[in-house]
């Protein structure tokens, strides 16, 4: 869909054209530019109109037929496709990709001949991707590098890294994110807990001990031994809607455990360079996720029950909710987290150190 080379249209000596060179930008003669703000090495297509007001950043490609209002503002390395409408209160952030007839919305109760005082904003973060003929409801926020299928409908925020589709849109993975091969846990009536590495820094997943027979199945684990903190707080996520998503944040100081007890979630893990998404499926299987680890769970059965262990006493302060703080967050740490060593009994205080 990207164009191979930049197509020369018929030259024309209009003021649009001398104003289009002297700031840098290749202008078609079909468009239609009443603003002064465009970055150099952007290209504006055939029968494109950019309102006065608009914002355009460096090297964007605004193709056929795209209408810019004046409350709007693109950021740099933005293709927007043919016939798209960026109405004011719409930003798009750097590396943003919008597909052909992808429409936004600022109203969410349109009359005509009525108009808002106030436009709801509408956000796309860096690198979010758009498909061909999706619609956006007004006021929502497009996580960073999320990517919105082809034709759904998001009336919510998507949150950073999440692929959606559907009407309304959902949340059907996380992109980049590593599954690591499936293995059958096999069930183990003595020694330790085996903890498997991850590819993501501070995650380790634990198959835990287990027992069955005819009087049913029964799971274990043992502070200090299977368990790699002291946990001081319990809580319990079930009756979790099938589309919804959980957790979309990390923790400065605090340690987790995560087991599902019943039915089935993914967990998505992420250390701001490497994410990896781990099925929780059995009661045997159990996750250690050490502080500043962005953590996402999302796919729940209807009837998933999940377990989350945790090293200290709700702390709103020890949430870091916004995914671009987090990433800011993980480039300003001196050194990495040290893994647990793998396959060994730990001793004293658990996971200090991570």
């Amino acid at each position: 869909m990207k164009r191979a080379k930049v197509r020369q249209g018929t030259p024309s000596t209009s003021g649009q054209d001398v104003e289009a060179k002297r700031q840098g930008y290749f202008q078609h003669p079909s468009a239609l530019v009443e603003s002064t703000g465009i970055g150099e090495g952007t290209r504006i297509w055939a029968f494109a109109h950019l309102l006065p007001g608009a914002v355009v950043g460096k090297d964007c490609n605004i193709c056929d037929h795209v209408f810019i209002e004046n409350d709007v503002t693109v950021g740099d390395r933005v293709t927007v496709k043919c016939g798209v409408q960026l109405w004011d209160g719409v930003t798009l952030e750097d590396d943003v990709f919008v597909g052909p007839n992808a429409t936004f919305t600022n109203d969410r109760f349109p009359r005509s001949k009525q108009y808002l005082k106030q436009v709801l904003r509408t956000m796309v973060k860096v690198g979010a991707s758009i498909g061909a003929n999706a619609t956006i409801l007004p006021g929502v926020t497009i996580g960073r590098n999320a990517m919105v299928a082809a034709g759904c409908v998001v009336t919510n925020d998507v949150p950073p890294n999440a692929i959606v589709a559907g009407n309304p849109a959902f949340i059907k993975g996380y992109v980049e994110s590593r599954k690591p091969a499936s293995k059958e846990v096999e069930p183990a009536r003595s020694g330790p807990a085996r903890p498997r590495p991850s590819s993501v820094n501070g995650v380790q997943t634990y198959e835990l001990r287990s027992a069955r027979d005819l009087r049913g199945s029964l799971v274990a684990g043992e502070i200090g031994e299977n368990l790699p903190f002291q946990p001081k707080r319990f809580f319990t996520v079930f009756d979790v809607p099938t589309r919804q998503a959980r957790g979309e944040h990390a923790h400065r100081r605090l340690h987790q455990f995560l087991v599902c007890l019943r039915g089935e979630c993914s967990l998505v893990v992420d250390d701001g360079s490497t994410r990896e998404e781990i099925l929780l499926d059995s009661p045997r299987i159990g996750v250690h996720v050490a502080p500043m680890v962005w953590s996402v769970q999302y796919g729940f059965s209807a009837d998933a029950i999940l377990l989350v262990l945790a090293s200290d006493e709700y702390d709103d302060d020890d949430y870091i909710r916004d995914y671009d703080e987090f990433l800011r967050l993980c480039r300003e740490r001196p050194t990495k987290r040290r893994r647990a060593p793998v396959g060994r009994r730990e001793t004293g205080r658990m996971g200090v150190g991570l």
